[in-house]
């Protein structure tokens, strides 16, 4: 019950956090885009395209990860390029405003590809397993799919970035 809650309060905390990210770095990217002469459709839906990338980036990259294949080129040459995209985009918003400026108009970016990462890791997280308390004559089953990284949480080797 606890780790069930766990999850659950963490994905509406990384939800919230992206939901508000992403309104934010939307705006940011919308005004750098109209300020370089954009303006309607385009300047609405150019800030879509950048982390748009980001999701279908991600999501490739998911699924391969599921079906135990490599990882596709394209997908981590997207990903790569659209997080450089839309931080670049947010710090170019702030940039007229010093050094300071650039660091606090890219924080959203950040948060938002953090947030939509671990997701991603929520996503992958392995499902507890039930534990059996008093003695069992059973042999106990091994989980080849896990791991313990040296910070000691157990992940799902299925969905690891590495794969």
């Amino acid at each position: 019950m606890v780790d069930r809650l766990t999850r659950i309060t963490t994905a509406l905390a990384v939800v919230a956090v992206a939901g508000v990210a992403a309104i934010i770095s939307y705006r940011h990217a919308y005004e750098l885009v109209r300020s370089h002469g954009e303006a309607g459709a385009t300047a609405r839906l150019v800030p879509f395209t950048v982390d748009g990338l980001i999701w279908a980036a991600s999501m490739v990259l998911l699924e391969a990860s599921r079906r135990k294949q490599p990882a596709p080129a394209l997908a981590k040459w997207s990903l790569a390029v659209g997080i450089v995209a839309t931080v670049g985009a947010n710090v170019a918003h702030g940039a007229s405003h010093g050094v300071i400026g650039a660091l606090v108009s890219a924080w959203p970016a950040l948060a938002l590809v953090g947030s939509f990462e671990l997701l991603m890791n929520l996503t992958c997280a392995p499902q507890p397993t039930p534990h059996h308390s008093g003695t069992s004559n059973a042999p106990q089953r091994s989980t080849p799919n896990h791991h313990t990284p040296r910070w000691g949480r157990p992940q799902n080797k299925r969905c690891s970035p590495s794969t």
